[in-house]
C-alpha cells in the first residue's frame, strides 16, 4: 500500500496541490486551517475569498490513538460514494461533495458556513436541545430506511471491510480481549452483527460527527458508511448521550430525557416490522459501544479511568439483566449510575 507523498497540513504543499490540479488559480491565496480532535484523517479548512469555503480530508494509514490502529487509506473512497448518496438521501443535512482523488486519499467537500458549532462540544458544555435529539433520530431512520426505495445501495456499500477494521476490530474484537466477562457477549453480538444486512449504515454517528447550523444538523464523517446492521448507529448513537450523562451529573436527567427522544423520534420514523427487530439488536449494540468506549482501541477522551471503571462496572451489571426495551436500559443505566455514586 502506498502511502501518499503529500501531507495536506503542510499548507504550502496543498496550495501547490490544488493548483497544479486546477482547482485553485495561481492568483488565488486563500487561508489554510488544520482542524484537530479526528483520529482517523488529517483536516484542512480552505477560505477561499469571494467563494464557498471547503474542507478537505486525507485519509490516515494509522490512526492517531495511544495503541497501534490502522486501517487502508483508500477508504477515502468509500467515504466520497456516501457524501454523494446521503446527498441525495438526507439534502440539506450533508455537505456537498466537491472532488475527490484516490492517488493522494483526499476528499474535499463544501464548508459548512459560520457560525456553527460542534455539538460534541455543545454537549460537553451541557447545552441539550430535544429538537437536536430528534432530528438526529430522524435523519437516521432516513438513512437507514433509504434502500428501500434504492436498491442499489445493497450492492454499492456491500464490501464492509473498513467496518470491520473501525469498528468490529477496535471496539469489540479488542474489548473482548481486554474484559473476559463480556467476551461471550461480544463475540455472539459480533456474529450477529456480521450475519444482519438490512440497512444502510452510517457507522460513525455520533456527536462528533455532527455540526450545528442554525438549528439544523449537518452529518459528516462516512468512511465506514456500509450495508449491515443498522442497530450499530443506535448503539454507537445512544451511547454518546448516555456517556455524557455519566460524565455530566448535574445534567443526567436532561441527556436520559434526549436519549429517550432520540430512540422514539428513530422508532416513529422507522417502524418494528417482521424483518427489522431493532429494538433488541439496539440494546446490544449500546451496551457493547458503552464498554467499548472505556475498554476498546478508542476509549472517550473525556472519561478518567475512575469513570471508565465506573461505566464498565455498570454495563456487565445491565448485560445480566437483558433489558427488553430502550427505556428499561436507560432505566438501568440511571440506576446503576446512582449505585455508582454512593459507593464511590
Amino acid at each position: 500500500m502506498r502511502r501518499p507523498g503529500m501531507n495536506i497540513e503542510a499548507h504550502a504543499q496543498l496550495r501547490t496541490y490544488l493548483v497544479a490540479h486546477g482547482h485553485l488559480g495561481p492568483d488565488d491565496c486563500p487561508e489554510f486551517e488544520t482542524l484537530t480532535g479526528g483520529v482517523s484523517n488529517r483536516t484542512v479548512w480552505v477560505r477561499r475569498e469571494n467563494r464557498a469555503d471547503w474542507v478537505i480530508k486525507q485519509a490516515l494509514a494509522k490512526l492517531r490513538v495511544q495503541v497501534d490502529w490502522f486501517s487502508a487509506p483508500e477508504r477515502i473512497g468509500r467515504e466520497a460514494a456516501g457524501l454523494r448518496w446521503l446527498g441525495r438521501i438526507i439534502p440539506g443535512h450533508v455537505p456537498e461533495f466537491v472532488f475527490t482523488d484516490d492517488s493522494h486519499h483526499l476528499l474535499c467537500m463544501s464548508a459548512v458556513p459560520a457560525p456553527h458549532q460542534n455539538w460534541k462540544a455543545m454537549l460537553l458544555n451541557g447545552q441539550t436541545d430535544l429538537d437536536h435529539a430528534r432530528q438526529f433520530g430522524r435523519i437516521l431512520a432516513e438513512i437507514h430506511n433509504a434502500a428501500d426505495d434504492i436498491p442499489e445501495l445493497k450492492t454499492a456499500f456491500a464490501d464492509r471491510a473498513f467496518f470491520e477494521e473501525l469498528r468490529l476490530e477496535p471496539y469489540y474484537q479488542y474489548t473482548a480481549s481486554q474484559v473476559p466477562a463480556a467476551a461471550r457477549f461480544l463475540n455472539e453480538l459480533i456474529a450477529d452483527t456480521r450475519r444482519r444486512k438490512l440497512a444502510l449504515v452510517h457507522g460513525d454517528y455520533s456527536p462528533k460527527n455532527v455540526l450545528v447550523y442554525r438549528d439544523r444538523v449537518i452529518i459528516l464523517d462516512f468512511e465506514v458508511i456500509h450495508f449491515g446492521d443498522p442497530a450499530f448507529d443506535l448503539g454507537f448513537s445512544l451511547t454518546h448521550l448516555l456517556s455524557k450523562a455519566h460524565f455530566l451529573p448535574h445534567k443526567r436527567a436532561d441527556f436520559f430525557e434526549m436519549s429517550l427522544e432520540y430512540w422514539r423520534e428513530y422508532a416513529r420514523n422507522r417502524p418494528e416490522t417482521a424483518e427489522n427487530r431493532q429494538e433488541n439488536a439496539a440494546i446490544r449494540h449500546t451496551l457493547a459501544c458503552l464498554l467499548a468506549r472505556v475498554a476498546g482501541r478508542s476509549p472517550l477522551e473525556y472519561f478518567d479511568d475512575g469513570h471508565r471503571r465506573r461505566q464498565a462496572r455498570a454495563v456487565l451489571q445491565i448485560i445480566e439483566r437483558k433489558p427488553a426495551t430502550v427505556l428499561e436500559l436507560i432505566d438501568a443505566f440511571k440506576a446503576q449510575l446512582e449505585k455508582n455514586d454512593e459507593r464511590d
